[in-house]
């Protein structure tokens, strides 16, 4: 599907990998809205490629069908929709105080694995409805899962469960969504240097780096825009997951 010119929502743009795709949108011709919880995070980056700024939890239907309503009135109704929203929370399900607080559990799949699922759903619904293009297309999706989601690590119980859940739904909705014209993709990404980690000590950093075969460095955002970019153009690109993480396996722990 072509991009320029296209309407696009990507959530969790505020920053992270969600920032280094709407920039890649915009820098390629599409007029980009960014949902964020975090309302400056939000403004920011739609303040500087002159898009729209959305504030709201991906996992609330009123906050993200208002984001899609406001996303049509002002570009368009979105035909490309990126999902980047997630949270990162670690955790033993058995730990020295007990188990892990179900609700714990809980808000990460919420976040990550309903948030997704949730501006999926409601994106597709507006996406069906529309005229097709001269190939067919209606609209493409991307959500982005994790390597943990096959390989995580102790204490990542919650978080690898969220993320396989979005790697587990990639065919069967892609393979619903065919008769409509929309195609859905999912790329787990490795480690990248994201706000989270350029918060660690440099020594730490590193250290991460190291297990990384090649390259032995932590992944740049703007990788994970551009492999984004090639699965929202590739029209024979549907139902699949990208491992987009130089060759990793995380360890146990």
């Amino acid at each position: 599907m072509r991009i320029d010119g296209q309407s696009a929502l990507v959530t969790g743009g505020g920053s992270g990998l969600g920032e280094a795709v709407a920039r890649a949108l915009a820098g390629q011709g599409a007029r980009v809205a960014v949902l964020d919880l975090n309302a400056e995070g939000a403004q920011r980056v739609a303040d500087e490629i002159a898009g729209l700024a959305c504030i709201g939890d991906v996992a609330s239907e009123q906050d993200v069908s208002a984001a899609l309503e406001g996303v049509a009135g002002a570009h368009g109704p979105a035909r490309l929709v990126v999902s980047c929203a997630g949270i990162g929370t670690a955790g033993r399900t058995l730990g020295r105080d007990g188990p892990m607080p179900l609700t714990d559990f809980e808000r990460v799949l919420r976040v990550n694995l309903v948030g997704t699922f949730n501006v999926l759903r409601l994106a597709a619904e507006r996406m069906a409805a529309l005229d097709p293009e001269e190939d067919g297309a209606r609209g493409a999706i991307v959500n982005t899962a994790s390597v943990a989601a096959f390989d995580g690590q102790i204490g990542q119980a919650a978080y690898a469960a969220s993320k396989g859940g979005i790697v587990s739904m990639a065919l069967p909705i892609a393979r619903e969504f065919a008769r409509f014209g929309i195609r859905v993709n999912t790329i787990a990404p490795g480690i990248f240097l994201t706000p989270l980690l350029q918060g660690l000590p440099e020594e730490a950093q590193q250290s991460l780096a190291a297990g990384i075969p090649f390259p032995s460095r932590l992944g740049d955002p703007a990788e994970f825009a551009d492999a984004v970019l090639f699965c929202l153009r590739n029209d024979y690109l549907n139902g699949e997951v990208i491992r987009l993480d130089g060759a990793t396996r995380l360890t146990p722990k």
